[in-house]
């Protein structure tokens, strides 16, 4: 209570009070247009809502200069200009019961009342019942400043200038990484190209006074598959698949754990286009994926993740292209969640991964399990030979160009033909009767029989061996005929041994000595007395004496020389007190605390990384000492109380990997004729702004600029080497890498296998014996590398051994 009458009386200043409007408008402005794709989005959004059927995006400079959006839609009428940019003034809803089954983009009445705070915007409209247009300026406070007449079609132009220069953090930011937000606007424009179906949307670009280029563009056609067509191209569409959607079965309902009961029929219509499951169709990443819920764009994450994991089930190295809309009654749908819309919530969301995830699997399922038979000449007539391929496929329907695999590998697996594998089941089930059974109790027998029978040490292997297999032959010939050909050498058989039938009674008993000598043995006498002794069991037949002399060995003396060492007990104590005080002082000026706390452990790689950069730095790597090589494959080395491992094959394989990416250059291979590749327009200008990347890539390209869009480019010459061939999936790779961070050098992840493949076969392996000044040579190149911590497959190459100070 003491602490609340102390804030109560504070000063004035800290009194609450209501923030003033032109505040409250910036604050929330901030909010609702986040980047260019926000505002190009809520611009177009408008138009569409207006009924226009032809919707033209024009750019100056990326945005940072301008941004129009113009259309042929009903147009503004009279009464409205004043309310037109005013904060939640819209036509679009009166209360809060119509949110429930609205139908158009926007409906909040924000868009244009933010853009005004954040921009400077003008609007030219003419209303279809009007006879001549009107230029409006409107202030940042969305009030209309001028009014003037001016020629123009039924529809409407919105013009922002200098965006976010209002919020200067924002809009440096903005300038700064313009291209970024430049292909982010591209991908959200292009989900709106794709669903506004009988909608011609176009977008351009000028950059300084150049000539304006076409970024997208789209024909206005009913269909979405078209649409798909004019933004991606035609090459895109030949690996697409239209969306059939199934009931879910019991299986995946009860992983969602939907009964019968909660299950409403018909709640959802899933209709679109999805990725062949082939390898190769795929994209590298998700940059072609597109979802909606009655036609509005959005970001359903948790289908999205489950039509990349169910992609990935066929096909786990590429993602799809996605393209899908769910329609669903407007009740069922919250889309009041964030200011862009882009997040949605659902009624009933598990039944509709359910249906999702059921519909995918059949789709893919079906299409990796064809094989075409197009090219097959020989014609079948037998029945005999058509038999188990007709009874793969159904009854009542024409053989087709396809069969299926599944199927296929059922009517085999009942129907074997005869002949086939007789021999062979046959012939087994003969090996594996009771005389297979006897003959393994046979060659397995007991423990001491061998030590009994074991032949003298230092006799030759090979001799007793051979010996003992002729006698072996002999004695197994009234077993089974089978047997003859197996193969005689020692095998370890878990059969267990019938005490009654292999009862015998030892020829010499055991002594100590024969103990001992068993274990001091050689590994050459061990090889030789385990290679004979399943032989030697019970086909030899000698007396006592005989085997009794064959196991001891001729007594060996040994003669030990003696030299007297001269000891002083005080020069011992003197050196001693000498090594204590160097000790002494060396822990005094040296830092007193453990630098490196991370284990060898896998797990604790990347922590293990961390400190390695953080202490280490590269010229430290000629300071150390090479201590020795450690089971020919590792480099123990000392930097003064440290030790360290190092990997020797994983650190000359990341030198050599980065040498071949600094030195080699990739050669191209002309083409006969220049390749069209029919990139979108967006990729195309990302290509043409980095040509001198492409070409230190080996790739080179016919530009022509006046051509139209997805024609402009043409491939001329594609890099080679030795046996590594590259081609437009590389391309289409880079261009994805270059859009995120333009301007930066980057390879294709091919080129990287290909110079990680090349490093390692180059490389010193492990097993290989290495002298000083060779594991010196591999210790200094580490510190002449860019990245020396792992090789380019993710092993480290090198991690903290023990510090010897804490060690004694």
């Amino acid at each position: 209570m003491f602490i609340a009458y102390g804030i109560l009386n504070t000063s004035s200043a800290g009194a609450i009070k209501a923030i003033d409007k032109q505040s409250v408008h910036q604050i929330c402005s901030g909010q609702v247009v986040l980047s260019l794709a926000t505002a190009v989005k809520e611009l177009v959004e408008n138009s569409i809502d207006a009924g226009a059927s032809n919707v033209d995006v024009k750019l100056k400079d990326s945005g940072i200069e301008l941004v129009e959006v113009s259309d042929n839609g009903k147009g503004v009428e009279e009464q409205n200009f004043e309310g037109l940019t005013l904060k939640h003034h819209t036509s679009k809803l009166r209360d809060f019961s119509d949110l429930i089954h609205v139908e158009t983009f926007g409906f909040r009445g924000e868009a244009l009342s933010s853009l005004c705070a954040l921009s400077d915007l003008s609007v030219v409209t003419c209303h279809e019942s009007a006879q001549i247009g009107a230029r409006l300026v409107y202030d940042h406070n969305g009030h209309l400043t001028q009014r003037v007449p001016h020629p123009r079609q039924h529809g409407t132009t919105v013009t922002l200038q200098k965006l976010f220069s209002t919020l200067p953090v924002r809009h440096k930011e903005f300038q700064r990484n313009i291209k970024k937000e430049y292909s982010k606007m591209i991908f959200v424009l292009q989900s709106y190209c794709i669903i506004s179906t009988g909608v011609r949307i176009t977008c351009t670009n000028q950059t300084g006074q150049g000539k304006r280029t076409t970024v997208l563009c789209t024909s206005g056609s009913n269909s979405m598959r078209d649409n798909i067509g004019a933004v991606f191209g035609p090459k895109q569409l030949q690996s697409l698949i239209p969306f059939q959607q199934i009931s879910p079965g019991e299986s995946i309902k009860e992983d969602y754990g939907l009964g019968e009961v909660d299950v409403p029929k018909d709640l959802f219509v899933i209709d679109g286009f999805v990725s062949q499951a082939d390898h190769g169709v795929g994209r590298s990443a998700t940059d072609r994926q597109f979802f909606f819920i009655n036609k509005r764009p959005c970001d359903p994450v948790k289908a999205s993740k489950l039509v990349n994991e169910v992609y990935h089930m066929y096909n786990r190295h590429q993602y799809p292209f996605v393209a899908l809309n769910i329609t669903v009654a407007s009740d069922c749908v919250d889309v009041n969640v964030t200011p862009d819309k882009r997040q949605i919530l659902l009624q009933e969301e598990k039944l509709l991964l359910a249906i999702l995830k059921s519909s995918l699997m059949a789709m893919f399922e079906t299409g990796v399990n064809k094989i075409s038979l197009n090219h097959i000449t020989p014609a079948i007539t037998k029945d005999r030979e058509i038999g188990s391929v007709s009874e793969a496929l159904p009854d009542d329907e024409p053989p087709k160009t396809s069969i299926n695999l599944a199927r296929l590998k059922e009517a085999f697996s009942n129907h074997q033909v005869p002949g086939i594998g007789s021999k062979q089941s046959s012939h087994k089930a003969a090996c594996s009767g009771s005389s297979q059974k006897k003959m393994f109790s046979f060659v397995s027998c007991s423990k001491k029989m061998t030590d009994i029978m074991r032949p003298p040490l230092k006799s030759s292997p090979s001799f007793a061996a051979v010996s003992s297999i002729k006698k072996l032959t002999v004695c197994l010939s009234g077993l089974h005929p089978s047997i003859y050909e197996t193969d005689v050498k020692a095998e370890t058989i878990s059969e267990p041994v019938d005490e009654k039938f292999w009862s015998y009674k030892p020829l010499v008993p055991e002594t100590k000595s024969e103990q001992h000598q068993d274990r001091m043995s050689s590994p050459e006498a061990k090889r030789a007395r385990y290679e004979a002794e399943p032989l030697a069991q019970n086909c030899l037949v000698d007396s006592k004496s005989k085997n009794a002399s064959t196991q001891l060995d001729s007594p060996v003396s040994i003669q030990k020389n003696t030299v007297l060492l001269q000891f002083s007990l005080q020069e011992l104590s003197k050196r001693m007190q000498r090594l204590q005080a160097q000790k002494k002082e060396n822990h005094e000026q040296e830092l007193k605390y453990r630098r490196f706390r991370a284990k060898i452990n896998p797990g604790e790689n990347q922590s293990a990384e961390d400190e390695l950069k953080k202490e280490i730095s590269k010229d430290m790597f000629k300071d150390m000492e090479i201590i020795g090589q450690f089971n020919l494959g590792f480099i123990i080395t000392k930097l003064k109380s440290d030790l360290f491992i190092i990997d020797q094959h994983a650190t000359d394989e990341k030198y050599n990997f980065e040498m071949l990416q600094k030195n080699t250059v990739l050669k191209g291979q002309r083409l006969i004729a220049p390749q069209s590749l029919h990139l979108p327009a967006i990729s195309e200008t990302v290509l043409m702004e980095n040509l001198e990347i492409f070409r230190k890539n080996g790739f080179d390209f016919l530009v022509d600029e006046d051509a139209q869009v997805m024609e402009r480019v043409k491939l001329v010459s594609l890099p080679t080497s030795k046996n590594w061939t590259f081609g437009p999936s590389d391309i289409e790779e880079l261009i994805f890498m270059l859009s995120d961070s333009p301007g930066i050098m980057c390879r294709p992840s091919r080129v990287r296998q290909m110079f990680a493949s090349r490093a390692c076969r180059k490389s010193v392996m492990v097993g290989t014996a290495l002298n000083t000044s060779e594991m010196k040579k591999l210790v200094l190149h580490m510190g002449e590398i860019e990245q020396p911590w792992n090789c380019p497959h993710g092993r480290p190459t090198m991690r903290h051994l023990a510090n010897l100070d804490m060690v004694s």
